[in-house]
């Protein structure tokens, strides 16, 4: 099930506040420990507490610091994107949100607001941080100011952009709306959404949609006189007092707001005294303009009846405060107690607690971003700490690697070359690199060289290898690497930079060997792609796999899958889907298919089958109707080396997926091979993936 529901609207003002809080009430009631997380927050002044968390956290009693409910500032977030560096804050939010549902049962997640700088971009990145966070919507829409075919399609508009972005939406709220409207605006949801959604309808609530005496003082930038006790009356409007008192009397209205110069005593006095009298409306608070405070007689007489009508001074003159007024929209705050709890009793009343609980509870997870995957890898790796060893110190990528390997502390490290050359190196480069931790090693000049070679002599001495030549070998870096893995010394091995496939896996076929169930040795990529990660496999070792060997490298790669958090769904692949082909070529994928089926019978497969029908549903649905795999494989298996290898790099060149491997599968101590092509940070995740094949054989 997921840990999580995101909040998420595409307007500001539309209620989004009142459908947290409420959610959050009725999540407490049914889960042990409750977190609560905002990416975004805007930016405030003085480096204030961002009033929603504040709210949230001082509310419901949440056990979570300040700083860990939030990422990042708006402001900063538009910097970042502004120099390319979304996919750093991306990683920051998926950090901190992580951090919290290890902590607690469930985490809400509340989306941006659509105020202040940046509103334009702030849809998308709501849907790249639910998409990456893995996590379910809700979508807020407000009906104030529209036409219910208006308030629809905003709805319906938001819903799709999710959508094409493959995040799940299990509930859509239309708050704000008419009360006499409520009926017709379910019609037309259910008729826009399909069945699975939930649909909800808030109406306009009075309380809610009014701003306080207080929020209004603090808009105005005002100093309260009088009436502390009282500043969170809602006001639900506001009049100017500037004619005379028996005129004005006439335009006092429920919860209005009086608005008059501070020379005004008439209007003052008689709003208060109105407030008083049964024969007038109660009046919400008064706003004295012009920075004018009255004299000390009229002030003596209003602090009689301060506990009853709050009384602020402001600034600024009569109509630009009427104006400002106007615009200000409501706000909660972690001590309007009152709007608080409204909040949570029109969400009781107008949402269906038991459906939507139900629906968080049963829903799951399909699939990982390529971020979260990622970011996975670097958390497992992090729980065992292991020992990899990289025998191309004469590379620059390699030194580079290690420098951002030891800034991330996630391996220890041994590379083999000559330490002078190293370090002069790595001072050219401008790099720092911390030796302390870090096993430089030169073979010959190894205290382990002599009883290395004597190791590979007795393991080899049957095909007439002597101990000189041995010793020969264990000159050369992937002998001395892949021996380092073999006597325990390293955990795994990473090389292939500036070395080919054959040199890199040679010495590990050689003593190293296969695990007993493996009779070969393979290969796969995890395929980061925009919206998921695949595994392709074998793309690197096995020339024109027989089919037995076919079906080997499938349950090799689903085990593989398995390993790092990837439900497999095989696609075994070929020219044609199903039943429909014939040829020596598709008969040996489909007696692989069958073999696997054979012996792994617990394993989702489907083949013979074509790459668009394994990977895109509708294709695969009108090919293999009844499939549990077309449309959805996360594990593809290709018919030959040719294919696989040009397939992986087509993706990779065209698409710009970030391709982690090859990671080879079968042996029994993880060694790695990397494409003498490889990038800096291919080299580093090779490293978190061997790490973590090592804690796992």
């Amino acid at each position: 099930m997921s840990k999580a529901i995101y909040i998420t609207t595409n307007e500001p003002h539309s209620g989004k506040s009142t459908v947290t809080l409420g959610m959050m009430s009725m999540l407490i009631g049914k889960a042990t420990k409750v977190g609560y997380f905002r990416p975004i927050i805007e930016d405030t002044e003085d480096d204030k507490i961002d009033s929603h968390i504040q709210t949230v956290i001082d509310y419901f009693k949440l056990n979570i610091p300040y700083e860990d409910a939030y990422a990042i500032t708006k402001s900063k977030l538009i910097k970042e994107k502004n120099s390319g560096n979304i996919d750093s804050v991306i990683d920051l939010i998926i950090e901190k949100y992580k951090a919290l549902e290890d902590k607690f049962d469930f985490v809400l997640v509340e989306g941006t607001s659509f105020s202040g700088e940046g509103t334009a971009i702030e849809l998308d990145i709501n849907v790249l941080i639910a998409k990456n966070l893995g996590i379910p919507v809700t979508i807020v829409g407000s009906g104030e100011n529209k036409s219910i075919e208006e308030l629809v399609d905003t709805l319906n508009l938001t819903y799709n952009t999710f959508k094409e972005k493959d995040v799940e939406v299990i509930s859509i709220i239309a708050n704000k709306v008419l009360a006499e409207d409520k009926d017709l605006i379910n019609i037309k949801l259910k008729n826009t959404f399909s069945e699975d959604i939930l649909k909800f309808e808030i109406p306009v609530v009075k309380g809610l949609d009014s701003p306080t005496f207080m929020e209004i003082v603090k808009e105005l930038d005002g100093k309260l006189l009088f009436g502390e006790k009282n500043v969170n009356n809602p006001v639900e409007s506001f009049s100017v007092g500037a004619m005379q008192l028996r005129n004005y009397l006439q335009h006092i209205t429920e919860k209005g707001l009086v608005i008059t110069p501070g020379d005004r005593a008439d209007i003052i006095l008689g709003a208060l005294l109105a407030n008083q009298s049964a024969n007038y409306p109660s009046v919400s608070g008064i706003i004295l303009t012009g920075g004018i405070v009255p004299e000390d007689t009229i002030m003596k007489l209003i602090e009689g009846s301060s506990d009853i009508v709050p009384v602020a001074s402001v600034e600024d003159g009569t109509y630009l405060i009427a104006n400002r007024i106007g615009a200000i929209k409501s706000k909660i705050y972690a001590d309007n107690i009152q709007k608080i709890e409204t909040s949570i009793q029109v969400f009781q009343k107008y949402v269906n607690l038991e459906e939507l609980s139900e629906k968080l509870v049963t829903f799951e997870v399909d699939g990982i971003t390529p971020r979260m995957f990622q970011y996975n890898l670097l958390k497992q790796a992090k729980k065992e700490r292991k020992h990899i060893v990289l025998p191309e110190g004469n590379d620059d990528r390699i030194l580079i690697a290690i420098s951002r390997l030891q800034e991330m502390d996630v391996v220890d490290l041994t590379v083999i070359g000559s330490k002078k050359e190293i370090e002069k190196r790595a001072t050219e480069l401008n790099i720092h690199i911390d030796y302390s931790k870090l096993n430089i090693v030169s073979p010959h000049e190894s205290p382990n060289y002599q009883s290395y070679s004597e190791t590979y002599y007795e393991l080899r001495k049957q095909k007439n290898v002597t101990l000189a030549m041995a010793q020969d070998l264990m000159e050369d870096v992937s002998y001395y690497g892949t021996m380092m893995v073999y006597k325990g010394h390293a955990d795994g091995m990473v090389s292939g930079a500036a070395h080919t496939t054959q040199h890199t896996i040679l010495p590990a076929l050689q003593f190293v060997k296969t695990r007993p169930e493996c009779k070969i040795v393979s290969s796969i990529f995890f395929m980061c792609l925009e919206n998921r990660v695949s595994i392709f496999g074998d793309c690197a070792i096995n020339p024109n796999p027989t089919a037995e060997q076919l079906a080997e490298i499938a349950i090799s790669s689903a085990d593989s899958s398995v390993a790092f958090g990837i439900e497999p769904k095989i696609a075994m692949l070929s020219y044609s889907s199903g039943n429909s082909g014939k040829g020596d070529d598709v008969d040996k994928v489909r007696n692989a298919t069958e073999i696997v089926r054979q012996k792994r019978p617990d394993l989702k497969i489907e083949g013979p089958i074509q790459y668009d029908a394994a990977v895109d549903m509708t294709v695969g649905k009108s090919k293999l109707p009844n499939s549990e795999v077309a449309g959805q494989a996360s594990v593809l298996i290709f018919p030959d080396l040719n294919t696989g290898n040009n397939t992986y790099k087509a993706v990779q060149r065209e698409t710009g997926a970030v391709a982690i491997g090859p990671m080879l599968q079968g042996l029994n101590k993880p060694v790695n091979d990397l494409s003498r092509g490889c990038t800096i940070d291919d080299i580093i995740n090779t490293v978190i993936i061997t790490a973590i094949q090592a804690q796992k054989l």
